[in-house]
């Protein structure tokens, strides 16, 4: 009879940490998509003014954020872009280094190089601008606001997110290959290129497409490096909401969602971010 009951209280147990789970996993689900469907919706107001309920239902927000935000959008993809790349070309030897190399110091390269991940924003951005503007009263050259600053200001703040996933990827990959072409003869460049590399690609897609959306969005930094002429989206998307609280911000953020989602699906299928990621 004892043992009749402790097997329903087993029982009993399970299917309230069963509940329990599943309670916590809906609540985490309505907390990340209501927002989402929130935007969406005001998305379609036919309002200038973003009044509940609306008069009525368009698409023409839509068709309006290329003619507002065109020309931030290809600023912020150029800056992007670039940002990355050299990101990736001084990430992946760094990860190489710090996943392969035992030497004096090794934990405080990897502490300077993830630096930039606990540095707030407002603080890097600042830091930065007057970084610029003092080399500028030495040189004479104009750099604060300038392009190349912008550029570099974005690959120093993605350079981590490539380091931690590539990383990530070479942890989890196989030193023999590496090493059996190194035994054979071939020289340390070789190896690199025609073994290593192709072994990380998935992780460096996947660090790739973090650091890519990293700089697209970043904003707080970005504020004190653009000047007249150059205007990333998220600095347009603020200073349009100064003046206009219509709902085309919520169709330029659908968009940036759909856009997004369908990378990381279209990327998951081909180089399997989860298992990059774990």
């Amino acid at each position: 009879m004892r043992a009749v009951s402790g097997r329903r209280a087993e029982r009993i147990g399970a299917w309230i940490a069963r509940g329990a789970m599943g309670a916590a996993i809906g609540i985490g689900a309505a907390l990340i998509f209501l927002p989402l469907l929130l935007t969406a919706y005001l998305s379609l107001f036919d309002e200038r003014i973003v009044v509940f309920p609306p008069r009525g239902y368009t698409l023409h927000w839509y068709a309006a954020v290329w003619p507002n935000f065109g020309a931030a959008i290809l600023t912020s993809l150029e800056v992007a872009v670039l940002g990355v790349g050299l990101a990736v070309l001084a990430g992946v030897p760094a990860a190489l280094v710090l996943a392969r190399k035992r030497f004096f110091l090794r934990d405080t390269l990897g502490i300077f190089l993830l630096a930039p991940l606990t540095v707030p924003a407002i603080a890097l951005g600042l830091a930065i601008y007057l970084l610029a503007v003092l080399a500028e009263v030495q040189t004479t050259i104009a750099f604060a606001g300038s392009f190349v600053i912008l550029i570099l200001a974005h690959a120093l703040v993605t350079l981590p997110w490539v380091v931690r996933l590539c990383a990530a990827g070479l942890v989890h990959q196989d030193a023999a290959p590496e090493e059996a072409a190194a035994s054979l003869g071939a020289k340390p460049l070789a190896v690199f290129w025609r073994v290593t590399l192709p072994g990380m690609k998935q992780s460096i897609i996947a660090a790739i497409l973090f650091a890519f959306v990293i700089s697209f969005g970043e904003l707080e930094m970005t504020m004190f490096l653009v000047s007249p002429g150059i205007t990333t989206l998220p600095v347009a998307v603020l200073l349009y909401l100064e003046y206009h609280v219509d709902p085309l911000v919520s169709a330029l953020a659908v968009l940036q969602m759909a856009l997004v989602g369908a990378a990381l699906v279209l990327l998951d299928r081909r180089v399997r971010l989860g298992a990059v990621l774990q």
